[in-house]
């Protein structure tokens, strides 16, 4: 199962400058992940984008979990935080 949800989180260079996507679609990951965060449900999201699917919704939840799991995140965030303070 967790393939098959993973295996919906495309890329593609010409589809949203390579970000990863949804299916090929041009949905972002960031972008629905900003939807939930901002407080909007898994129903009302699907309410408004027709062509996505919960099991679309769960493969952002997967992947970005996945992403969360990178042992040096400290690094990168140290990294980024001292580039933008000069």
């Amino acid at each position: 199962m967790v393939t098959h949800l993973l295996q919906r989180i495309t890329l593609h260079q010409d589809i949203c400058h390579g970000k990863p996507c949804i299916r090929g679609l041009r949905y972002p990951v960031e972008f629905i992940l900003e939807l939930l965060s901002s407080g909007m449900t898994i129903e009302e999201i699907l309410a408004d984008y027709d062509d996505l699917e919960a099991e679309d919704i769960q493969a952002v939840l997967l992947f970005a979990a996945r992403l969360s799991q990178v042992k040096s995140i400290h690094k990168i965030l140290r990294r980024n935080y001292r580039a933008s303070i000069v």
